[in-house]
């Protein structure tokens, strides 16, 4: 098949409560880059994905993101350190050796969505 132009693509994350959200993803160090009609862009380096004001209970807590970063360890001391679990009432597990050759640990957002948050080992 031919080079057809393709960008990038981005995951819409839902909401259950979108002002809530939208400040917990700059608390995580997300840069919110734009706002409009029901959704925000937010990006990080090369990553990116775009909130929306929608949300479904099944969807929402069916869906999981993946972060690959170059150090969980220190993502996950950081956003321990920055109080998320306690101002968003989260989950943040910690880091572990997995199976498929990563460290990683997970954060769930207020809507229920779990991050995977690894680096490769």
């Amino acid at each position: 098949m031919s080079q057809l132009g393709v960008v990038e693509i981005k995951a819409f994350v839902p909401s259950k409560d979108f002002e809530l959200s939208k400040q917990f993803y700059q608390d995580m160090g997300f840069n919110l880059k734009s706002e409009g009609g029901g959704v925000a862009y937010f990006a990080l380096g090369k990553t990116s994905f775009l909130l929306q004001n929608f949300y479904q209970q099944e969807f929402a807590e069916n869906l999981m993101m993946h972060l690959l970063v170059e150090d969980a360890n220190a993502w996950f001391e950081n956003l321990t350190n920055k109080g998320l679990v306690e101002k968003y009432k989260i989950k943040i597990t910690k880091p572990e050796t997995q199976p498929w050759q990563m460290i990683d640990f997970i954060v769930s957002d207020p809507s229920g969505v779990l991050w995977r948050i690894g680096n490769n080992i």
